[in-house]
């Protein structure tokens, strides 16, 4: 099977109350799941009923997967755990309890009783089996069924190492969701994060990674050095990173995989690391020279600058759109900051932030449709959503000191930092779907900063 991601995300939902998911004032979210009579047309939709501007999540059962011996039941339960968990975390799902259940799946291979799922309300019901093969491996095997239209809709084999379990587990998860919902799904991916540790006024900050679920974490830099801002590379497994050797900042590119590192160089003033370009051949970064900071753009090939801004603001931050040919950035070049957009070559520089407050940080959606953006304003830091064009601002979360948006690969829930206001107290992550209400705070084994997510996984 696929390499080895050596990476469980835990997740606790933060906002209580009824399982009601609000649906923002034009939003473009998939609130319509359609199934397909066996893997063929379509069978009949099911839709999460949507009612006075509410969305309730599609309810799904998900019994522990069979096993096939005894050593198996534990990780038969375990596969069930994970992916109800990631489509639960999604917001668009509801995993049912399994108390409820009124069949026991035995036979994965034999049609379930679908009348005793409708009868608890179940839209959809994911069967598996696992069991060892005689060479050792796992061989992991899921079927999606539709209750009403009494159909199998999804189902697949898979055959993997044993420790990479996790893994095949997100990948169902994956599977289910986009034959659910229709968009690609984002459990098979990673997070890199600044691992922080220590007393508030001298942390100890270290480069780690984890599945996005928060399993597995693993540092990939010893602490000797501060390390700030990963970006993950949106074609690969790289990641750019700064760290603050003898004082100095400089720029490393790193293979999460491999381990391969390797040094872009010194830059002197800089406060971000660069970003990729989208098919991972430049990066972009702001440097600073005397009073005022340029963006400029570096072919990592050649290692040849150009420059792309020349103005005494202050200009940094910047992310390429998803088609490479335009940048948003941020800019005090209006007397505060503020976010601009422009050609990939730096031509047609234009504001596209008017409202009050001060606006930092921000990402283009891999879908190319949102950018992403911190705002401070009453006091608060706040995580929000635009399109290109400036227009449809919309504020998802905001908290004592919120910062740092990331995307999932499809684009549909962004991951941010947000500290804490009490003594000794630090910065944990969450995760948070575009209705803005969807709020979860990711597990890790320390306090947790400056996330990235990778793209998917290949």
């Amino acid at each position: 099977m696929r390499h080895n991601l050596n990476v469980p995300i835990r997740g606790r939902r933060v906002h209580q109350g009824p399982r009601r998911y609000i649906a923002a004032p034009g939003l473009a979210l998939a609130i319509f799941w359609t199934t397909l009579a066996g893997l063929g047309g379509p069978a009949h939709a099911v839709k999460g009923r949507v009612t006075q501007g509410t969305l309730e999540p599609l309810r799904i059962a998900i019994p522990f997967f069979v096993a096939t011996s005894p050593e198996m039941l534990k990780v038969g339960s375990d596969f069930a755990k994970v992916i109800a968990a990631d489509l639960e975390r999604s917001g668009l799902f509801e995993p049912l309890d399994r108390a409820a259940f009124i069949e026991r799946i035995k036979d994965i291979d034999r049609r379930p009783s679908f009348a005793d799922w409708r009868v608890i309300n179940a839209q959809s019901l994911v069967v598996g089996r696992v069991g060892k093969r005689a060479d050792g491996r796992l061989k992991v095997a899921f079927r999606l069924w539709d209750p009403v239209a009494q159909r199998q809709i999804a189902g697949q084999t898979y055959a993997a190492d044993p420790r990479n379990w996790r893994r095949i587990a997100h990948i169902i998860a994956d599977a289910i969701y986009e034959r659910l919902t229709g968009e690609k799904g984002y459990f098979d991916t990673r997070i890199v994060f600044i691992d922080e540790t220590g007393p508030k006024d001298h942390r100890r900050k270290r480069l780690a990674i984890m599945d996005q679920d928060g399993a597995n974490v693993r540092l990939l830099t010893n602490g000797r050095s501060l390390v700030i801002t990963p970006r993950f590379s949106p074609s690969s497994q790289m990641v750019t990173y700064m760290s603050y050797e003898g004082g100095r900042p400089r720029v490393h590119m790193l293979n999460v995989n491999t381990g391969q590192r390797e040094v872009v160089g010194d830059f002197e003033g800089m406060t971000f690391a660069p970003r990729f370009s989208p098919d991972g051949k430049k990066i972009i970064m702001s440097l600073q020279i005397e009073d005022n900071a340029d963006l400029y753009v570096m072919d990592l090939r050649t290692r040849r600058m150009r420059r792309l801004t020349a103005t005494p603001a202050i200009e940094t931050a910047a992310s390429f759109a998803p088609d490479g040919r335009r940048v948003v950035f941020e800019s005090n070049r209006d007397g505060g900051q503020q976010l601009y957009v422009m050609n990939a070559d730096g031509s047609g520089q234009h504001r596209i932030s008017f409202g009050q407050g001060r606006y930092s940080t921000p990402v283009w959606s891999p879908r190319g449709d949102l950018i992403a953006f911190t705002k401070q304003y009453g006091g608060r830091f706040l995580i929000g959503v635009m399109n290109p064009d400036g227009s449809g601002e919309r504020i998802l979360t905001g908290g004592f000191h919120n910062e740092g948006p990331t995307w999932a690969p499809n684009g549909r829930v962004l991951m941010f930092f947000r500290d804490s206001p009490v003594a000794n107290g630090g910065p944990h992550l969450f995760t948070i779907d575009l209705t803005g209400y969807n709020e979860c705070q990711a597990s890790s084994p320390s306090f947790a900063s400056d996330s990235a997510w990778s793209p998917a996984n290949n």
